[in-house]
């Protein structure tokens, strides 16, 4: 597996050099003052996400306890120490593309394609999991709010992650469903997003129909606000390239052969996640939606949804930078991963 380098800019010096470009591109009327508000004013609403996420599970955890019968004490004590028990005959075993942990397994692959200037280069990590809580989701700077970003791997690593890759950019707008990790941070539905169960079930859903509440009550872990969905029963779904997402001033179309992240189901726990490289000719040119959504197809995927890409792109793995985003092994700030810890 390549490693990168990771030169990285500090994030408030990002936002002074992006805060400059803008007052020079915009600098009539009260233009510029909007499009520094809307992109590059940090907005926090909730700081120290970790533990409000702590309070909200103890705050539910009561709730349950306070509700449910505990007179089997002996029974469930039991139940635990097999449980212990069959942990820990599981090894913990690393490599430079696998991780196997009482958890569940990920195997890194690389995968390159085409000659010249039409050559693609993606990266495929196939997840295995025992518990679908274990595929967690972080903040920029364990913060929620807009305009909040941070690189893949800084996020990873201070989430002490063993694998990551970039998530939906919801610091980018306010509209979508977020629940991460079991907690509800955002309930405007706007559009096609795609919703991990407890039970390792993954679904795409249409946001605007239900709400954060009715999808936690349904057991909902994890949501992704993006999109399109690449496949339906696993078939590619017809219109994917038409597709708008956010097209609003300062974001980079998603039509046409760009990097790409997305997220395959192959069954119940197994998951496949898919980072592919783009705009650097003789390295990796990037691919279309349908070709993104052909890659998960012959990977065994039978639901697949795409987020965010671009420079955004990026898979991590043990401390490294697994990609090479933009043929640059430059990562660019996003708003959030989803990881598994170590």
């Amino acid at each position: 597996m390549p490693t990168h380098s990771k030169p990285r800019t500090p994030g408030r010096l990002r936002k002074m050099i992006l805060a400059s470009s803008l007052a020079v591109t915009l600098a009539a009327g009260g233009t510029t003052a909007w499009a520094l508000d809307r992109f590059v004013v940090e907005k926090v609403e909730i700081s120290n996400v970790s533990a409000y996420e702590a309070e909200q599970v103890t705050a539910t955890s009561t709730e349950t306890t306070a509700t449910t019968d505990t007179t089997d004490t002996e029974t469930d004590a039991e139940v635990d120490t097999e449980t212990d028990a069959e942990a820990e005959d599981v090894s913990t075993a690393l490599t430079d593309t696998s991780y196997t942990s009482a958890d569940g397994s990920i195997e890194i692959s690389t995968v390159v394609t085409g000659t010249g200037d039409e050559t693609v280069t993606y990266y495929v990590a196939d997840v295995e999991l025992a518990d679908a809580t274990t595929l967690r989701s972080a903040f920029a700077e364990d913060s929620f709010g807009e305009n909040i970003t941070d690189t893949t791997s800084a996020i990873a690593e201070a989430n002490e992650a063993i694998f990551a890759i970039n998530g939906d950019y919801y610091g980018f707008r306010d509209t979508g469903i977020v629940i991460r990790n079991g907690v509800v941070y955002r309930d405007e539905g706007a559009r096609q997003g795609l919703a991990f169960y407890t039970d390792g079930t993954v679904q795409v859903y249409d946001e605007t129909t239900t709400t954060a509440e009715q999808l936690l009550a349904d057991g909902v872990w994890n949501t992704l606000s993006f999109g399109p969905s690449l496949m339906d029963d696993g078939e590619i779904a017809a219109g994917i390239e038409d597709v708008e997402v956010d097209t609003n001033f300062g974001n980079h179309s998603i039509q046409g052969e760009q990097p790409r992240t997305a997220v395959g189901v192959i069954d119940e726990n197994h998951l496949v996640f898919v980072v592919v490289d783009g705009r650097s000719d003789g390295y990796s040119d990037g691919v279309t939606m349908t070709e993104l959504a052909t890659i998960m197809q012959d990977l065994g995927a039978t639901t697949a949804y795409n987020i965010d890409g671009g420079g955004s792109s990026t898979m991590y793995f043990n401390g490294e930078l697994v990609n090479n985003p933009l043929g640059k092994g430059e990562e660019r700030g996003t708003s959030d991963i989803l990881y598994i810890g170590q």
